[in-house]
C-alpha cells in the first residue's frame, strides 16, 4: 500500500517515496536541554514517533538522527534574545554543561516512559561546532555571508527562493513585522552563522573560529548536523509548526545554498498542544510536564493514548476531563487484551480473511493515509468488539496494530486461571519437582495440567496459568 504523506513544502498531500528504495532518511529536531520538556512538547515527539513506526511498519529501514541542543538557541528565534543554556546557568548557579546533561537525561527518560522509540543517532550540538564551522566556510566561499558588527550573517537576498516553505511574501516583509529589528542586518530576514558579538557579556560557551572566538547560530546547527549523518540530501524533516517560518526557512536557505541542490524532499510537522485556548510554551508559564501528569496518578502511557486521539495536523486541546478519558479508554483496552490472552494464543495476521482481513486493510490505510491515528484506534476498537472474529485473530490483530501505536499491548500478561483444588495441587506439585531438580517429573505434571487445558509458563514472577479456550 502506498504512503501518502502532507508536504508542508507544497501545502499537499503528496505520496512518499525515498530517495533509496528501502531506506529513509528522517530527521526530527529536538530539545533545547535547559529545561524539561513539556507535553505539548513531548506531543511532537509522539507524532515522530508514529510516523517513524509507521515507516517501519511499512518495511523501510529508517536511518532517524535528532539534535540535541546545548548551545546557541536564543529566548527569540529570530536571532533575538539570550542563549537559553547561558540564562539557565545564571539562574541556577551550575554551569552549562551540567545544565545540559542533566536536562538531557531527563528528556530521554521522559520519551522512554512514552515508550518513544529512540533515534539511532542523537547529536549533541556542542560535539559538532567544527561542522558548522565548515558548513558556513562554504556558505562564505560561494557568497552568501557577510560580516556585520562582529556576527557572520547570511544573506537571503542572495537566495532567491528564501520564505518558499513558510508561503512568505519578500515584498511585504519588512523590519520588525516578524523578526526583531537588528542594525547590523542588511535585510530583516538575515540570520546569524556565528556570533563573535553577543550584547550579553562573558558568554560562557565560546570557540576559536576564522571570524574570531564566539559561537554558532540556532539554526546551523541541524544544517550541519543533518547533512554529516544523512547526507546533503535526505528524506524527512519534522518539527513542530512553530518551526516553519524561520528556523526551518533559514535551514533550507543556508543548506541549499551552500549544496546548490535539494535539500529534504517532504517536511512534515506537528500542530500545538493548546491549554486555555493559548499554545503550550515555557515562555508563557503554562506548561506542565510528563512527571506532573505521573504525579497526579496517571500513567505516562495515558498521554501517549490521549496523543493518538488527535491528528497531528489539529490542535489538541489539553485538559484533565480529557486526559481521564484516555485513561479510561486505555484501561479498557488494557482489560481486554488480559482477556484475550487469558483465553487464546493469537493468530497469525498472514492467515487472515473476511472481515478480521477486512478490518486490518482498513487499519493499514488509515496509517498510509497521512498518519490518521485516531481513525486507526477506531478501527482497533471495532475489531474488539465484533463478536463474529475468533478471540484469537482478535489478539494477533491488535499486537499487529500495537506495533504502530505503541501502547505496549504486548507487555500485558494474561490473568491467572482459577483452578480446582485438584488442579492447583498438581502445580504446587510440579512446582515442587522444580525445586527438587526433578526436571522428568515436572514435564509429566506440565504435560498432565495440558490434558486438563492448563497451560503453564514460568517467569520470573513465579509459575502463571493459564486455560485453554473451551476448557
Amino acid at each position: 500500500m502506498k504512503l501518502r504523506l502532507y508536504n508542508t513544502l507544497g501545502r499537499e498531500m503528496q505520496e512518499f517515496k525515498p530517495i533509496n528504495e528501502k531506506e529513509v532518511g528522517l530527521y526530527c529536531c529536538g530539545p533545547t536541554v535547559y529545561n524539561y520538556a513539556h507535553i505539548g512538547n513531548l506531543r511532537t515527539y509522539v507524532f515522530e514517533d508514529l510516523l517513524r513506526r509507521t515507516l517501519e511498519y511499512a518495511g523501510y529501514n529508517v536511518n532517524h538522527v535528532m539534535n540535541v541542543t546545548d548551545v546557541g538557541h536564543l529566548t527569540g528565534d529570530a536571532d533575538d534574545g539570550e542563549d537559553k543554556m547561558e540564562k539557565s546557568a545564571r539562574e541556577t548557579g551550575q554551569s552549562p554543561d551540567e545544565i545540559a546533561l542533566f536536562y538531557t537525561d531527563a528528556f530521554f527518560k521522559d520519551i522512554d516512559r512514552l515508550n518513544i522509540t529512540r533515534p539511532k543517532t542523537a547529536c549533541v550540538a556542542t560535539k559538532h561546532i567544527g561542522n558548522m564551522i565548515a558548513l558556513i566556510k562554504r556558505l562564505e566561499a560561494g557568497g552568501f555571508t557577510y560580516i556585520s558588527g562582529g556576527n557572520v550573517y547570511f544573506d537571503t537576498e542572495k537566495f532567491s527562493r528564501y520564505g518558499e516553505l513558510a508561503l512568505l511574501d519578500r515584498q511585504n516583509l519588512k523590519a520588525g513585522a516578524r523578526i526583531a529589528v537588528d542594525g547590523n542586518k542588511k535585510n530583516p530576514a538575515d540570520f546569524v552563522l556565528w556570533f563573535t558579538n553577543s550584547k550579553f557579556e562573558n558568554h560562557l560557551m565560546q570557540w576559536k573560529s576564522p571570524w574570531g572566538e564566539g559561537y554558532p547560530g540556532w539554526h546551523i546547527e541541524c544544517s550541519a548536523m543533518s547533512m554529516k549523518y544523512l547526507g546533503e540530501s535526505f528524506d524527512i524533516h519534522c518539527g513542530g509548526i512553530d518551526h516553519i517560518p524561520i528556523h526551518h526557512t533559514n535551514e533550507i536557505a543556508q543548506s541549499e545554498a551552500a549544496t546548490g541542490k535539494k535539500w529534504v524532499n517532504f517536511w512534515i510537522h506537528g500542530e500545538f498542544l493548546l491549554m486555555d485556548k493559548q499554545k503550550m510554551a515555557k515562555s508563557a508559564g503554562n506548561f506542565l510536564t510528563l512527571q506532573t501528569l505521573i504525579d497526579n496518578g496517571y500513567e505516562p502511557l495515558d498521554y501517549r493514548y490521549f496523543c493518538l486521539g488527535g491528528h497531528y495536523r489539529s490542535q489538541l486541546v489539553f485538559n484533565f476531563e480529557s486526559l481521564d478519558a484516555a485513561r479510561n479508554a486505555r484501561k479498557n483496552l488494557n482489560d481486554r487484551i488480559t482477556e484475550l490472552k487469558t483465553a487464546s494464543e493469537p493468530a497469525a495476521i498472514a492467515g487472515l480473511s473476511g472481515e478480521s482481513a477486512a478490518i486490518m486493510a482498513r487499519f493499514n490505510e488509515t496509517l498510509m493515509s497521512d498518519l490518521n491515528a485516531p481513525k486507526a484506534l477506531a478501527e482497533m476498537w471495532q475489531m474488539l468488539k465484533n463478536k463474529d472474529i475468533p478471540d484469537s485473530e482478535k489478539l494477533g490483530m491488535a499486537l499487529e496494530m500495537d506495533k504502530v501505536l505503541g501502547l505496549q499491548l504486548d507487555r500485558i500478561e494474561a490473568a491467572d486461571a482459577e483452578l480446582t483444588p485438584d488442579e492447583a495441587a498438581l502445580v504446587q506439585e510440579r512446582e515442587a519437582a522444580r525445586m527438587n531438580k526433578d526436571w522428568i517429573k515436572a514435564d509429566e505434571l506440565r504435560d498432565k495440567l495440558l490434558e486438563l487445558g492448563i497451560e503453564i509458563k514460568d517467569t520470573a514472577d513465579g509459575t502463571r496459568c493459564r486455560k485453554r479456550s473451551g476448557s
